[in-house]
């Protein structure tokens, strides 16, 4: 729980031969500075126990319009735990911190831990709460096929990350205003690092994730197929996905997944507004595509939009 004091000390540690060279220090005044930020760094760990920080029991570390953000997001909601959501600009934790979103902290003692990637955080959340919460976290219950079914949610989840950003990164404005640049919940120095970097991340995306036409089309045909999958189990009426009446917390993956390319209403919870993009404001050819999409796959279309309408 020593986040913000840690940055201070890191801002420090990169200042200080800056420092020791301006004001010409000595060898022996440069090994009484890092001995002071030795002691200072200690003092950080021991405030640990002396002076903990207050924070939230339970915090979400998001960006706001990511479809794995609204899948645990839309889970904590349900489950009914109260918890602190965090936004931050979208690309630079990945590139500059070497982390992805959502991650959850949650204090453990007297300290805190961390989690990411959203299926671990599912496998957190039911193992916590099936004992203090075991009607309500009834529905984060894994098995085999759920989490079959929830990993091949995220590989799609992948596709179509690539599918958004083959269609938005030719567009400045619209892909910053995605990742935050409009959000005022965003710290303002994010948002203006998000606006400056711009260039240098929309090549890193370009390259992390392949955004190439051939990788393009084989996103389309993995999307293709995951829609299919779920239109054809839909035929015979079922509320779930994976069978019965009962919805459980792969619906709400399919559906905050299959969410991003839909954009339904009550997507984010309230909590992605500000970085929503209307139909009208896409490129025609990702108009066309969501259109093609919704019209072969009414069933499951119908299904997100229900799913939202009704649990979200």
């Amino acid at each position: 729980m020593t986040g913000k004091r840690l940055i201070v000390h890191f801002l420090f540690l990169l200042l200080l031969p800056v420092l020791v060279a301006w004001l010409g220090l000595s060898v022996a005044a440069a090994i009484g500075l890092v001995i002071l930020a030795l002691l200072w760094r200690w003092a950080i760990s021991m405030s640990v126990w002396i002076a903990p920080a207050k924070v939230p029991e339970l915090e979400l570390e998001t960006i706001s319009a990511s479809h794995f953000v609204e899948k645990v997001r839309w889970c904590m909601d349900r489950l009914g735990v109260p918890y602190a959501e965090r936004p931050v600009g979208g690309a630079l934790g990945a590139f500059f911190l070497g982390r992805s979103v959502p991650v959850l902290w949650f204090k453990t003692g007297a300290v805190r831990s961390s989690i990411g990637n959203s299926a671990e955080i599912l496998r957190y959340l039911w193992g916590r709460y099936s004992a203090e919460r075991p009607e309500a976290a009834q529905f984060l219950q894994p098995t085999a096929e759920r989490l079959e079914f929830e990993n091949s949610l995220d590989r799609c989840g992948v596709d179509l990350q690539v599918w958004v950003y083959f269609h938005v990164l030719d567009d400045p404005w619209l892909t910053k205003h995605a990742w935050g640049c409009d959000n005022p919940a965003i710290p303002y120095w994010q948002r203006l690092l998000l606006k400056v970097l711009f260039p240098m991340l929309s090549f890193l995306i370009r390259k992390s994730f392949q955004i190439t036409p051939s990788r393009y089309q084989k996103a389309v045909e993995h999307i293709n197929a995951q829609l299919a999958d779920a239109e054809s189990k839909l035929a015979d009426g079922r509320k779930s996905i994976l069978g019965g009446d009962v919805i459980n917390y792969t619906d709400l993956a399919f559906a905050s997944i299959m969410g991003l390319w839909l954009q339904p209403a009550g997507y984010g919870g309230g909590r992605a507004d500000a970085v929503r993009v209307e139909r009208h404001q896409c490129p025609s050819a990702m108009v066309k595509q969501i259109e093609a999409w919704s019209t072969a796959y009414p069933l499951a279309t119908g299904f997100i939009e229900q799913t939202y309408r009704s649990e979200r």
